[in-house]
């Protein structure tokens, strides 16, 4: 019987410790579940798993799959949608997986099949502790307000949401019921796409509020301050984005990964980062990016969302390195 440690100060997520070497699939998935809605990270130490475990061990909470169309990611088992992480060495901000675009998947798998040294460690963050723990005054100006996401098109994409390359203004005016964004036409930067989300919004499983988008990540990682921006189409001030990084660099759990460990994470609670890698060779983490058969959809996307209905793969750009 695997022993169970519930969080405690410092480690925000549920650890599932095996015991005479089961298998993980051996595990209740309904005891799995309640303790996944309840803190919303759970890691899967000593079950030694492989990359046909992982994959069968997400797939069976999960009605479909995304994939992440970022480059640097290599597939271990693509019918599967098994991949790997950023092949680089940077240390990431925290973020929920694909937190910038409207498909954010409902749970982050990551599974370690070769572990680190030294560096190279998962570090976790509850969005609803950031919220509750950021200093008052960025907290009072953030409430109410939301995130636009602007970005560019190109004539792929126009087809796949809109079924034509070269929309009109009305087809711009009125996108299908399915399509994620609204778009707009200008004279000199083309069509553009929006969507746009609550700066704090309700993650699945509990009615507090999180904080859980792209703005950390295309901060301190991009280096950018204009995607997202404010509903006023302002970015948002550096010196929130500095307060709530400090927040969440003092709330951070730092997972030390086991060779066979298995981290599920609820992506529309948790943010997720890393620190700097000193030996990519020596790290060779899995992922799986899920929608939940138990899902609660989020009310902001649209009914009947298609990546809750295939295994979805994101229009690529016309200059995306894995485009043949």
């Amino acid at each position: 019987m695997a022993k169970i440690h519930l969080p405690v100060l410092h480690q925000p997520h549920v650890v599932i410790e095996a015991e005479n070497e089961e298998s993980i699939m051996a595990l209740d998935p309904a005891l799995i579940m309640d303790l996944y809605k309840v803190h919303g990270a759970v890691l899967f130490r000593g079950f030694g798993i492989d990359v046909a475990h992982f994959g069968a061990f997400a797939r069976q909470f999960c009605s479909t799959a995304v994939v992440n169309e970022s480059p640097g990611r290599e597939p271990v088992d693509a019918a599967a949608n098994v991949f790997t992480v950023d092949a680089g060495n940077g240390a990431f901000a925290l973020h929920p997986e694909l937190s910038r675009e409207p498909w954010k998947p409902d749970v982050a798998f990551f599974g370690c099949l070769v572990a680190p040294r030294s560096g190279g460690r998962t570090t976790i963050c509850d969005g609803v502790a950031l919220v509750r723990e950021m200093p008052g005054a960025v907290r009072s100006k953030l409430a109410d307000r939301r995130l636009l996401y602007i970005k560019p098109t190109w004539p792929a994409l126009l087809e796949y949401w809109l079924g034509t390359a070269t929309p009109t203004d009305a087809q711009l005016a009125a996108p299908p019921p399915e399509c994620p964004y609204y778009f707009r036409r200008y004279p000199d930067r083309g069509i553009l796409r929006v969507f746009s989300r609550p700066a704090f919004h309700k993650p699945m499983f509990t009615d507090a509020p999180a904080f859980g988008n792209f703005l950390l990540f295309s901060r301190f990682n991009h280096g950018r301050n204009d995607h997202p921006v404010l509903d006023d189409g302002y970015p948002v001030p550096d010196e929130w984005l500095q307060a709530i990084k400090a927040t969440g660099d003092h709330l951070s759990a730092e997972i030390e990964w086991d060779p066979g460990d298995l981290l599920m994470l609820d992506n529309t609670r948790f943010l997720h980062g890393r620190t700097a890698i000193v030996d990519t060779a020596e790290r060779v983490i899995l992922t799986y990016f899920g929608y939940l058969a138990c899902a609660i959809p989020d009310p902001e996307e649209p009914a009947d969302a298609i990546w809750r209905r295939i295994d979805f793969e994101p229009p690529l750009r016309p200059d995306h390195p894995g485009r043949p």
